[in-house]
């Protein structure tokens, strides 16, 4: 049976690509893993954030599978890794949460960068969504790392923070 030729990746955009799937998958379960952590304390609005974010990693992961396939690639799944869900603090967790988004943000930069030097200007286009998601995902997590630094072991703080938290996850949903 022939299939109708599509625009197609190239090898190395298609694994860039599917690394970047992998690494969404791999961050929604790392965010599911913070959430373990903030569902055992008494912050189930930090909890409810994380699990926010988990599955907005995995809208991401289901972004780069269909546009893999429109683009006429192969898709292909690694194995994801045990997430840590112990930390010391919400602080903690959330410093986590920065330095995993930074990740992200590098790896979605490189991937851009191939892309550019391609020249395939469908994979940009496309990966722009991601850029401004990343400006965003790495604000939202900075600002709420700012106002745990601020607030410090400040009980008081803490509970109305966990509060904030707990609104911009029924926000979203």
């Amino acid at each position: 049976m022939a299939f109708i030729s599509r625009m197609k990746l190239s090898t190395k955009l298609e694994k860039a690509l599917n690394d970047q799937l992998n690494l969404e998958l791999n961050s929604a379960y790392a965010y599911l893993g913070m959430a373990t952590y903030f569902e055992a304390t008494p912050f189930v609005g930090f909890a409810s954030w994380m699990h926010l974010q988990s599955r907005e990693e995995l809208g991401h992961a289901n972004k780069l599978f269909k546009y893999i396939a429109e683009r006429n690639g192969r898709v292909v799944l690694g194995a994801i890794e045990k997430p840590k869900g112990e930390f010391k603090s919400p602080l903690e967790a959330f410093r986590a949460s920065l330095g995993h988004e930074q990740k992200v943000s590098a790896a979605i930069c490189g991937i851009y960068e191939l892309a550019l030097a391609e020249k395939d200007y469908a994979t940009l286009a496309f990966l722009q969504w991601f850029l401004d998601e990343q400006v965003e995902e790495e604000k939202s997590v900075g600002d709420m790392i700012d106002k745990l630094q601020l607030i410090g072991e400040n009980q008081n703080g803490l509970f109305h923070l966990d509060k904030m938290a707990a609104k911009r996850g029924a926000e979203k949903e």
